[in-house]
Formats: C-alpha cells, structure tokens, sequence
C-alpha cells in the first residue's frame, strides 16, 4: 500500500466514481440532448432528465451521509482518546474551540507530534489546512469511507 501524505490522502470510491456517476451523467446529458432535438417529446425528455438528476444526487447523498457520519464520530473519539493517552488530559474540556475539521486534521500527526500540535493549534487557532501542513510525520488514514 503506498504511503500516505498530505498530497495523496483523498480516496476515490471506484463504482460510484468511475462507474455510476459516469453512467448517470451521460443519461443526463443525452436526456437534455435529445429534449432539446426533439419538439414533440421535449417534456419526456426533460423529465427523464431531472429523474436521473435526482437519482444521482440522491445516490451520492446516502453514500456519503451514513458512511461519513459514523466515520466523524469515530474520528472525534480516536482524537480525544490519544491525547488523553498522552497526556492524561481530556480535550474535549479543553479543545472547545477547536472544530471538527481541525481535529479530522489532526489524526494524520504522529505521535511524537500529536500533542505539541494539538495544543499550537488550540491556541494559534490553526485552520485543519494549516495542521495538515505542519505534520512532519505523516500517520497515514486508510481505513476511511
């Protein structure tokens, strides 16, 4: 498995990427295409049209919805649950400024980085961009959704 960085940590989930979302889109622009060229059925076309629209957005909703819910709740509690190994301090009593994003960015820090850059970005506000950045060893993600 390759080693993950700042650069290649985004996943792509191959049939819904590369082969629904094509599928779906090519229906959608031959619906539009073929309302357009044909007078007679333009409202069929038209509807069919905003019925595979709707199935894409729909389809790319749940996908993500209850796959990214879970993963968020599991992400916030691994973040709390390695700072108080490190430290015997809860974050959660101290890290109420800190968003979601920002702890999301903060699970790729290694270890021996964790705290420290934990505690730069509660008090330099850090954007979850700016963490990412700043980690110097990357603790690789590959078990997302």
């Amino acid at each position: 498995m390759k080693t993950q960085n700042y650069s290649n940590h985004s996943q792509f989930y191959i049939p819904h990427h590369f082969v629904l979302y094509p599928i779906l889109l090519t229906c959608i622009g031959s619906s539009i295409y073929l309302m357009m060229h044909r007078e007679g059925e333009c409202l069929i076309w038209g509807a069919i049209a905003v019925v595979f629209f709707l199935i894409t957005a729909i389809s790319f909703m749940m996908r993500q919805h209850y796959a990214l819910n879970n993963q968020n709740r599991i992400v916030r509690l691994e973040v709390y649950y390695r700072y108080f190994a490190s430290t015997n301090k809860r974050l959660d009593t101290l890290a109420s400024p800190l968003t979601f994003s920002q702890l999301a960015a903060l699970r790729f820090a290694s270890d021996e980085e964790f705290v420290a850059l934990t505690e730069r970005a509660i008090q330099e506000k850090l954007s979850s961009d700016q963490i990412k950045k700043s980690i110097q060893n990357w603790k690789g993600d590959y078990m997302r959704a």
